[in-house]
């Protein structure tokens, strides 16, 4: 399908649903749903973008050009869903991708996650016919938003699922990418009718013997939010901070199971950002960074892709930085200074779906840094800084966090500046940017 959209100025704008791989000939690949805010026409068939830096980025066009048949038959779908691409092994060390592309429209369960394959990411795809399949009056479950993971014996298994029925892990084909047995899978993770079962997106990862399933809440209007839970076992249970089981019960609570790691927020001076969620997570050398859509508090139709960088605690949970990466070299201090001081802070309280502005808060610690990623226990003080002065020590509130205090950059500014994020012992997550003094 050809249009005559302007797609020169794009970037990241209008990326949704991203997943980011890096070729072979060194640039950064982005996959998003072919969705353009305000379009009446949108180039159809998994929008591709690339990037030297992870930064900028260049929209190149679609990959396969449309809905492929078998998935377009099945579905009725107008437009390609969430593509998944990851490069697939093979015996002769020979270059493969697979890209998982989901076909479906909007309230349906009659649903296609599809394969494409191609020995270049730039294509061309050539498409491989139809992975898993739902209808909508039969089955319970949702085949849409695939993501895949290698177990540790390095078998492959996709995640999959959506607000009906919830999240599946099912184990695929090392040959053919394909499932290896006409089954659902192993249900990991879901939420009640309550909530209209409202999880989607679902992302797992392996790291030091665990488990991570990454997937977001809520709704991608306006209430997205990004949660997480381990396990010992690919196909689960996992558990959040507190040990609640993903798989939740119609009485459990709904608002606070899961570890939430990210939603919207505002800074002091900058803008305010809703609805992040629908992350993939990928690697560079040891760095792990997450890649979401988001959308924004004063345009909440315009979406665009935002890379970030995911830290680890010590005791191994996931925290992701409250800013966007702005690139290699741009998260180091010009010397080293202290974490201990004033702070612009976010509590990601689970129960708050909308946007949360940030709350100045005092650090205690004895972290010293430049930027260099440190695990460490860390001390807030909350409350104002007059009600602190005016208290004696102790008299505020004070939390704990298991956490990490790392560089980034603040695009108000427009500066390197100490950061953290980390976990309270009630499994709340914080997030904070120290303060810039004026």
């Amino acid at each position: 399908m050809t249009t005559d959209i302007d797609t020169s100025g794009w970037g990241a704008r209008h990326a949704h649903d991203p997943t980011v791989v890096r070729g072979d000939d060194g640039l950064w690949y982005m996959f998003s749903t072919d969705a353009v805010a305000g379009a009446e026409q949108i180039p159809v068939g998994a929008h591709v973008r690339t990037s030297p830096d992870l930064v900028t980025w260049t929209y190149r066009g679609t990959a396969l050009g449309g809905v492929p048949r078998p998935a377009a038959e099945w579905s009725g779908a107008a437009g390609l869903w969430a593509p998944e691409v990851v490069r697939w092994p093979t015996a002769d060390g020979t270059s493969r991708w697979h890209m998982y592309y989901s076909a479906s429209t909007f309230g349906s369960r009659t649903s296609a996650i599809g394969l494409a394959s191609a020995s270049d990411l730039a294509g061309p795809w050539t498409d491989e016919g139809i992975v898993i399949a739902t209808q909508h009056e039969r089955d319970s479950f949702n085949a849409i938003d695939a993501a895949i993971v290698f177990d540790r014996a390095g078998s492959p298994w996709m995640i999959y699922g959506s607000f009906f029925g919830g999240i599946h892990a099912v184990e695929l084909s090392a040959s053919t990418g394909l499932r290896v047995r006409d089954e659902p899978g192993t249900l990991i993770a879901r939420r009640p009718q309550s909530v209209d079962g409202a999880i989607e997106g679902a992302y797992v990862v392996e790291r030091d013997g665990r488990y991570v399933l990454f997937v977001s809440y809520d709704s991608l209007v306006d209430t997205y939010n990004v949660r997480v839970g381990v396990s010992d076992d690919i196909t689960g249970p996992y558990l959040d901070h507190q040990g609640r089981e993903l798989t939740v019960s119609p009485d459990a609570d709904a608002l606070a199971s899961g570890t939430k790691i990210l939603g919207g927020l505002r800074f002091p001076g900058g803008t305010g950002l809703i609805a992040p969620g629908h992350n993939s997570i990928f690697h560079d050398g040891d760095a792990t960074f997450m890649v979401h859509h988001v959308r924004f508090a004063e345009a909440p139709t315009q979406h665009e892709a935002q890379v970030r960088r995911v830290h680890w605690t010590a005791s191994g949970w996931p925290v992701v930085s409250p800013h966007p990466f702005a690139g290699v070299g741009t998260e180091r201090l010009v010397a080293a200074e202290p974490a201990c001081g004033e702070w612009d802070a976010v509590r990601f309280a689970p129960e708050v779906s909308t946007m949360i502005d940030a709350e100045r808060v005092r650090l205690v610690s004895d972290v010293v840094t430049d930027g260099e990623p440190l695990a460490a226990r860390l001390v807030v003080e909350r409350g104002s800084v007059s009600d602190r002065d005016e208290t004696p020590p102790g008299a505020h509130d004070i939390v704990t966090l298991d956490a990490v205090v790392f560089g980034a950059w603040d695009p108000v500014a427009g500066r390197p500046v100490l950061a953290f994020s980390g976990i309270d012992e009630q499994g709340v997550v914080w997030s904070g940017s120290k303060a810039v003094a004026s």
